[in-house]
């Protein structure tokens, strides 16, 4: 397939752009391959004014389109040319609704046009192909291919554990993915079990995904560990295997807490069709809890609903806050923070170690193990421990972004396996931000770029669902990583918390309802104006770091910096 088959029509003149809260922008509006873009001055850069709006179109989640038609104009022939025959005074518009929320409105000089831009832009952006996508030809200057992707090894996190314990051992059993297609090539087991139990214990768990450790508490020895739900079945099916696995992470007499995210309902009904949990009989140290969690459909019609009442400005405040109770969001916000607490809380006062699992093991598991980590591991809250976790607990774990990430709130697809984990995540920890705003070295925009990234992006880090796949696509040969971008160092600093003052202990955040407060950086980021809130975080810079003030951003700067996509001027000349 090429591009070009796609784009009925490339350019058009007098094209009007439109966002909510910025100054609108009319200019010629081109599509490429993968970016729309709009530019305000013909000339091109060297011209004096010049604006240059870019839009990556893997963020378009829906286009909407309205055209008008106002009658037929018949000029008169000259010069035996065929006569001009095309619709008066026609014209149309299309409203792009974006992933990360973003809403944007073109009006276009042309009803044939019009439809044109919208059937390309559509169908340049359903394409599905991974090795179709931006990241594959994308090709900054200031870095190279194979940067970032080998910043967070597991064998260095392996062997800050295995300095100050011999019980676990990183192990290569999966280093062909025959084992578990999600986990990565290394896995981190106990040092006690050998490889051959471990295939044993996989084909015992769905999908593979055998008890590997997530986190080593060093306080007091204690272990969290993930997994997959068992595959008991209605038979109530046994490992030994398995049993051993989880039997060597416990000294005799000690007690461990298997955290379950799904309803004690689920998990029964999880059994009449193969999946199940594990019998107290069978793991005799072990008990159960159960803290269900949603996942799939409820939860990206949550994030639909949330959306929805964020962008209607026509309601009044009991309306707003019925309709966002409704939604149901916080209530997720609240679960998540409250199961990633009990974990940790288990670890840290009780002293017991924890193992996590829902289904498939991908999801809500990994929501609360790295949640977890960042409520009791300080390093996780650093700039680069929190990379190194999103590493290591969300894309080489085996979320499969691919598919939960396909489309965002606005989509008038057919859900299929989308749902906003990720951003559920990126919620509670923006929670915990906002309750400790000292103890975290990351800002908020760190997290915003998260979310921006995970569901379109310049960069390979989030694409595929697991890493077999993305070395079948090659994606860390072939592409560029998200962390050697923010890792430069003029890009780092945008991301650094000013009020950041290294903090050892636990934070143990409330979950009471007047303490979990709706993401408005996030929620109404297109809808209400960042201007004073960027220059009061600017003015706090600088009274900490002594620098001159600020220069004021004036609003074309603003409508820019909003719209545009500083990567789009590096693609490839097709």
């Amino acid at each position: 397939m090429e591009f070009s088959e796609l784009i009925k029509t490339a350019t058009v003149e007098s094209v009007l752009l439109s966002c909510a809260g910025l100054p609108a922008v009319k200019g010629t509006l081109c599509i490429t391959s993968h970016h729309l873009l709009l530019s305000s001055c013909p000339g091109g850069d060297a011209q004096p004014g010049t604006v240059e709006l870019w839009l990556l179109i893997r963020n378009v989640d829906a286009v909407e389109k309205r055209v008008q038609n106002l009658g037929w104009y018949q000029p008169p022939r000259t010069n035996d040319c065929p006569q001009d025959t095309r619709l008066a005074g026609s014209s149309g518009t299309i409203t792009l609704r974006c992933k990360d929320l973003k809403v944007l409105q073109l009006e276009i000089p042309g009803m044939e046009e019009c439809l044109n831009i919208a059937s390309s832009i559509e169908a340049l952006s359903s394409v599905d192909s991974v090795m179709m996508m931006y990241p594959f030809f994308y090709r900054p200057q200031s870095l190279r291919l194979e940067e970032g992707w080998r910043l967070f090894p597991l064998e260095q996190y392996f062997q800050q554990i295995a300095s100050q314990t011999s019980q676990w051992r990183l192990s290569d059993v999966n280093r062909d993915f025959t084992t578990c297609p999600t986990y990565p090539p290394a896995v981190i087991v106990p040092a006690a079990v050998g490889d051959d139990a471990l295939r044993k214990a996989a084909r015992f768990r769905q999908g593979g995904r055998f008890p590997v450790l997530s986190y080593y508490h060093p306080k007091n020895g204690t272990a969290m560990l993930r997994s997959s739900q068992p595959l008991t079945g209605p038979n109530r099916k046994r490992c030994r295997e398995d049993e051993m696995l989880l039997g060597t992470v416990l000294d005799e007499g000690e007690r461990g807490f298997i955290i379950d995210t799904r309803s004690a309902q689920a998990a029964k009904q999880a059994r009449m069709t193969g999946g199940g949990t594990e019998p107290k009989s069978s793991y005799p140290q072990w008990k159960r809890l159960h803290r269900p969690l949603e996942r799939g459909r409820p939860l990206q019609e949550s994030f639909i609903k949330l959306v929805e009442a964020c962008n209607d400005a026509s309601i009044n405040m009991d309306r707003w806050l019925s309709r966002l109770e409704s939604s149901r969001w916080l209530s997720h916000v609240k679960a998540a923070l409250s199961t990633a607490c009990l974990a940790a809380q288990c670890m840290d006062r009780e002293e017991a170690s924890v193992l996590v699992h829902g289904a498939e093991g991908t999801d809500t598991t990994l929501l609360v193990t790295a949640l977890a980590q960042v409520i009791l591991d300080p390093s996780c809250r650093t700039l680069g421990g929190f990379q190194g976790l999103l590493e290591r607990e969300w894309i080489e774990a085996g979320h499969p972004f691919h598919l939960r990430c396909a489309r965002s709130a606005y989509s008038h697809a057919r859900l299929k396996q989308e749902a906003p984990l990720f951003l559920l995540f990126l919620d509670c920890v923006w929670q915990l931000s906002r309750q400790f705003p000292f103890s975290l070295e990351f800002s908020e925009r760190l997290l915003l770029t998260l979310f921006d990234n995970a569901y379109a992006s310049a960069y390979g880090t989030f694409l595929c669902n697991n890493e077999k796949e993305r070395c079948l696509c090659k994606v860390k040969e072939s592409t560029h990583s998200l962390w050697a971008w923010l890792n430069q160092p003029g890009e780092k600093t945008k991301y650094l918390n000013p009020l950041y003052s290294h903090n050892a202990l636990v934070i143990w955040p409330s979950v009471e309802p007047q303490s979990i407060q709706l993401w408005q950086g996030l929620f109404f980021r297109w809808i209400r104006s960042p201007q004073y809130l960027d220059e009061a975080w600017a003015e706090i810079q600088r009274l900490l770091e002594g620098n001159n003030p600020p220069v004021k951003e004036n609003v074309g700067n603003r409508l820019s910096r909003s719209l545009s996509d500083p990567t789009a001027r590096m693609e490839n000349k097709r």
